[in-house]
């Protein structure tokens, strides 16, 4: 009697062992499935992070002692002044100065960064240009791979670096900078204390291209 009694008592706690187990078991399961649907529902960059958004915050904090976007201002219209015809210039010594009658009439410029550029990315150019020139000052023998590098650990990602090349102990090399409709890009030679970094401008859509160097 008292040996079926124990079997009987060993078969029960075998039992609900084993429906304590495949509860534990499912709700592991459960648990794992609705973590990987937590991190699948989660935006892209808060799972793994984007270069894209560090790239675009990087830009969001250069400029933000810029003035916001605005078109470009038009190039100053109507003759430049000039002198009256026959007037002359007295100067401190009591002599008389006529000024000459093939003075050139100053041009304004149509084409190229000072006129194609926003207020906001003609801000921000000076401190791009600003912040690369002084990490690439210093670079001895500035090679493709050293200034890549050094663009890199700035921020700059390299979808945006462009025609990266070596001529001599220069390297020169694009930027592209569009951002929130903007058409900044920087053209830069790489060459330690003659390094040069200057604004251009890129086209308004599609792929990059340089465009007009500021002169």
């Amino acid at each position: 009697m008292s040996s079926t009694f124990a079997r009987a008592s060993r078969r029960l706690l075998l039992n609900f062992a084993i429906t304590t187990l495949a509860a534990l078991t499912l709700g592991a399961c459960g648990a794992e499935k609705t973590n990987a649907d937590s991190e699948q529902n989660k935006p892209a960059d808060a799972v793994g992070g984007r270069p894209d958004a560090a790239f675009t915050a990087m830009l969001d904090k250069i400029a933000q002692s810029c003035p916001p976007s605005a078109p470009p201002e038009p190039p100053p219209t109507g003759p430049a002044e000039t002198l009256p015809s026959g007037s002359v210039e007295t100067l401190p010594s009591g002599s008389v100065e006529t000024p000459p009658s093939d003075a050139i009439e100053p041009i304004a410029p149509t084409a190229g960064p000072e006129v194609e550029l926003n207020a906001r990315d003609w801000c921000a150019s000076n401190l791009h240009e600003e912040r690369i020139a002084q990490a690439l000052w210093d670079v001895v023998e500035p090679t493709p791979t050293k200034v890549r590098a050094i663009l890199n650990d700035l921020g700059y990602i390299d979808e945006r670096i462009h025609d990266l090349r070596q001529s001599g102990a220069t390297t020169r090399f694009f930027l592209d900078l569009r951002d929130k409709g903007g058409r900044l890009c920087l053209e830069g030679s790489a060459a330690g204390e003659k390094t040069v970094v200057d604004k251009c401008v890129a086209p308004a859509t599609g792929p990059f291209t340089a465009g007009e160097r500021k002169q």
